[in-house]
């Protein structure tokens, strides 16, 4: 189950009762309804005074998933209670460290029987377990921290956000970590000091994929290791022989288990413009691939998102509309003006992002660290009269969470005001990108225009003993 991402990641700069009854929804976009889960799964949230520790019970604990199980350990008000991953070999390193704590390889059997002494759920696992899982311990009346995306498809965030609205009092959080770090509330508050006017567009890079994608599924026959419950790491996915081109690492290229480069970076390269410009949903989404393979992401990709400025903030865009431009599989864009022939290009190899405005640019990295204005007047009239701190800084991701917690409030990547709508912008452009061609969407209310779309690429049909 662990979410193998120690290459995908780089490291960012660094309760009361709920109602128990459950309901029957459908998604609006899916016409799809929730699963009532059995009354005995909802433990609900303890009573947990400001000066006792947090029960934390952590889903895929190898890789991303170990550190993020070593980010919660670390905080003064949290115990690893409870230890769940599919294999024992990806999990051996957080065994040994936490030995105390209890082990199981199902989270689904973790938070039935242990739901009345966790508060944390976390959601480590490749992405195609992180619908499932999060909304298990948001039923479960629990906190829940789930690692970036989401979930793979539109219908799924979705089903997240309506959940987690109606669970004001659960915490919730994305582990895009740039969202808690300093360098995206720099570059809000010269955005909104005005250093480079109104925004006009955006440009965002990665270096991803560093996987395998826009090849064939394999045909050639491997067996099980050991250690590995192949059944419970497929869990809701539709069956498949294992094979090492999808576990333990190379999964997150395949449509069925991942979401490609996008998926991987773009929670956390385009969430500052998410953040600061207000966006919520495009008009259009317009996919430009490589050729496609029916069941990975492609090599690489470029898609552009228009919206419309109308309903955003900091943003005149052109022509009514905002640009938004991403680009990966080593498609770099031109070198803007201001970088001279001195300057490497590109400065940020992992990734970054160059904002346009009526009056300059700026550059900054993947979380928004680092900026620079690209116009040498406008920096020098900054370094002579800095911007005051308008945003308050935060104790990190894991910090943040807990304070939230402990205020009864919420943390400000959370699934309905800030991960569900980023998360469904990044979905979006996946399946612009594997239907091959443009998406139309009502930018008010999302709705999907384009016809002829599978529905399964939109709302995916779980196995049985799994929803969302």
């Amino acid at each position: 189950m662990t979410d193998r991402d120690n290459n995908s990641t780089p490291a960012a700069p660094e309760s009361p009762t709920v109602s128990r009854r459950e309901f029957v929804e459908k998604s609006s976009m899916a016409g799809m309804a929730f699963t009532i889960v059995k009354p005995h799964v909802l433990g609900g949230p303890r009573h947990v005074a400001p000066s006792d520790k947090l029960n934390v019970a952590c889903i895929g604990v190898g890789g991303m998933g170990g550190s993020d199980v070593r980010g919660f350990a670390a905080q003064a008000d949290c115990n690893i209670y409870a230890l769940c991953d599919v294999d024992d070999v990806a999990a051996e390193k957080s065994y040994r460290l936490h030995p105390q704590a209890k082990k199981y390889k199902d989270y689904r059997e973790m938070i039935d029987r242990e739901a009345k002494n966790i508060d944390i759920v976390t959601v480590s696992t490749p992405d195609h377990h992180h619908a499932a899982a999060t909304m298990l311990g948001l039923r479960a009346g629990k906190h829940v921290y789930c690692q970036k995306p989401l979930a793979r498809t539109v219908a799924e965030v979705r089903s997240l956000k309506a959940e987690a609205a109606k669970r004001p009092k659960q915490a919730t959080q994305m582990g895009n970590q740039g969202h808690a770090a300093e360098g995206i509330r720099i570059l809000r508050e010269w955005i909104e000091g005005g250093l480079i006017g109104k925004v006009e567009s955006i440009e965002f890079y990665t270096n991803r994929p560093i996987w395998p994608q826009g090849i064939r599924r394999p045909s050639d026959a491997h067996n099980v290791p050991p250690t590995l419950d192949w059944e419970l790491w497929l869990g809701p996915a539709a069956f498949r022989p294992f094979h090492p081109a999808y576990a333990p690492f190379n999964w997150r290229g395949w449509w069925d288990f991942g979401t490609g480069a996008m998926g991987d970076m773009a929670c956390h390269i385009m969430d500052c413009a998410v953040w600061i410009l207000g966006l919520k949903f495009p008009g259009k989404v317009i996919p430009e691939t490589s050729p496609l393979f029916p069941e990975t992401a492609p090599k690489l990709s470029r898609i552009t998102y228009e919206f419309p400025v109308a309903g955003t903030i900091n943003a005149v865009g052109k022509n009514g509309t905002v640009t938004l431009v991403w680009r990966d599989g080593g498609i770099i864009p031109a070198r803007p003006d201001g970088i001279t022939a001195l300057d490497n290009w590109p400065l940020f190899e992992d990734g970054f992002q160059v904002w346009t405005g009526e009056k300059g640019s700026i550059i900054a990295g993947t979380y928004g660290e680092n900026p620079r204005l690209l116009n040498a007047d406008l920096d020098k009239q900054l370094k002579a009269n800095p911007l005051p701190q308008k945003y308050a800084r935060t104790k990190g991701v894991y910090g943040e969470l807990i304070e939230a917690i402990k205020a009864g409030g919420q943390p400000g990547s959370n699934i309905a005001g800030h991960a569900g709508p980023l998360t469904e912008m990044i979905v979006l452009g996946n399946l612009a990108v594997r239907a091959g061609r443009t998406i139309d969407l009502n930018p008010t209310t999302g709705e999907l225009l384009t016809k002829g779309i599978p529905e399964e690429w939109i709302a995916p049909t779980y196995r049985a003993g799994y929803s969302y």
